[in-house]
């Protein structure tokens, strides 16, 4: 194997195997009781607004910049040399 590959599997490896749980997670709990409040079911409508909607992809994107950024340091060293 690559030397370079190593790094990618053993990250592949890792992230796979953190995901194994959300696998194993059981169904969702019965609903909660409350009462009053609008049809949809949430009021204020800003207290609805999810916050891991976008997040997973921002540190994706943020990985996959900071490897881009650390891959052309590499490079440009090589050249230097």
């Amino acid at each position: 194997m690559s030397f370079r590959i190593k790094p990618i599997l053993l990250l592949l490896a890792i992230l796979f195997i953190s995901s194994i749980d959300l696998f194993a997670a059981g169904p969702p709990g019965p609903p909660g009781g409350g009462g009053g409040g609008p049809p949809g079911g949430c009021w204020p409508p800003s207290a609805c607004i999810p916050l891991d909607g976008g997040i997973g992809f921002l540190l994706l994107a943020g990985a996959a910049y900071g490897g881009k950024k650390v891959y052309d340091m590499s490079k440009d060293k090589k050249k230097a040399e």
